[in-house]
């Protein structure tokens, strides 16, 4: 069953400069503005087996985006902690992010819910998603995938899970339905991600930032993701009901007479100067060489690399 969401239909639509405080990545369907955490639906097809993926983070990119879950719409935007760009370190042998990284729209790590294998709560977000190699994509892009695991990084007291996706478009995916199969046709890989997601802090952090991966290392199924799909699904279904729940409104909440929003969308600041955020470029251009022992084979044969 081929799925009945079209991602095609959705436009990334930017405001504000790059590397400032006031850029935004927002999405608009048609002539309708809509939030990319709200709006679009989880599940692409009837039978649940493909979802949709919300791209924050093109593959080899140092720049953090995230969805911005406290604003109007929801959009991308760049996260800033003291006035700086957030810039992810470079583990050396990769640059940036090793795969293209997003977020599940309509779901929910429920900070109230402590989750039996973890001991932690979540991490009041929505799931990320890894997205294994394929086209380098772009921010604010929806591009449809399916789950073959998910792991757990234990960080500062919260469980952030991290759900495997292969891009259904990828030819591999064909070849690519479970964790094991991963392994099979991309070797080391999936070792090389959880050691990343371990060590990816300590340039910014000391051995303080060095992460745990929950559930003693171990990559979970297809089942239990989609378990944990389904779970988080219900936890953003109370985001929108529960007035305990943090929430911003989306385009299913606005009313008609207020469909133009072009109003309450910012504008791209006169004095561009004035906005930027200290952005230090050798961050992003500095290796960082941390893990000595990664598989040798980690990098991607070349046909995983064809879309």
């Amino acid at each position: 069953m081929s799925p009945k969401f079209n991602p095609q239909e959705y436009t990334p639509r930017v405001t504000g400069a790059p590397l400032t405080r006031d850029f935004r990545i927002y999405l608009s369907l048609g002539d309708k503005m809509i939030s990319p955490w709200h709006d679009i639906p989880l599940f692409a097809d009837e039978r649940e087996s493909v979802l949709n993926m919300v791209v924050e983070i093109p593959r080899w990119e140092n720049v953090k985006l995230e969805i911005a879950k406290d604003e109007f719409l929801t959009p991308l935007r760049q996260d800033i902690i003291d006035d700086k760009l957030r810039i992810i370190p470079n583990i050396f042998p990769h640059k940036g992010y090793p795969w293209n990284y997003g977020s599940l729209p309509q779901t929910y790590s429920d900070p109230s819910h402590v989750h039996p294998l973890t001991s932690l709560p979540g991490d009041s977000a929505p799931l990320n998603v890894c997205e294994l190699a394929g086209e380098v994509d772009k921010p604010g892009q929806i591009k449809q995938v399916k789950a073959l695991g998910a792991f757990a990084v234990l960080e500062n007291g919260k469980t952030d899970w991290k759900i495997v996706v292969v891009d259904i478009q990828n030819p591999i995916s064909e070849k690519i339905n479970g964790m094991s199969d991963i392994e099979k046709h991309m070797p080391g890989y999936v070792e090389t991600m959880l050691e990343w997601f371990r060590v990816y802090k300590i340039p910014d952090h000391g051995e303080t930032g060095r992460n745990e991966i929950g559930m003693g290392g171990r990559i979970e199924g297809r089942e239990f993701t989609h378990d944990l799909l389904k779970a988080s699904h219900k936890s953003w279904k109370k985001v929108l009901t529960e007035p305990t729940m943090e929430t911003k409104v989306s385009m299913a909440d606005v009313r008609i007479e207020d469909n133009n929003l072009a109003a309450q969308i910012p504008k791209q600041p006169k004095d561009e100067a004035a906005q930027k955020a200290i952005f230090d470029s050798s961050m992003a251009n500095k290796c960082h060489y941390i893990t000595p022992n990664w598989p040798i084979t980690a990098q991607c044969p070349e046909r995983a690399m064809e879309v």
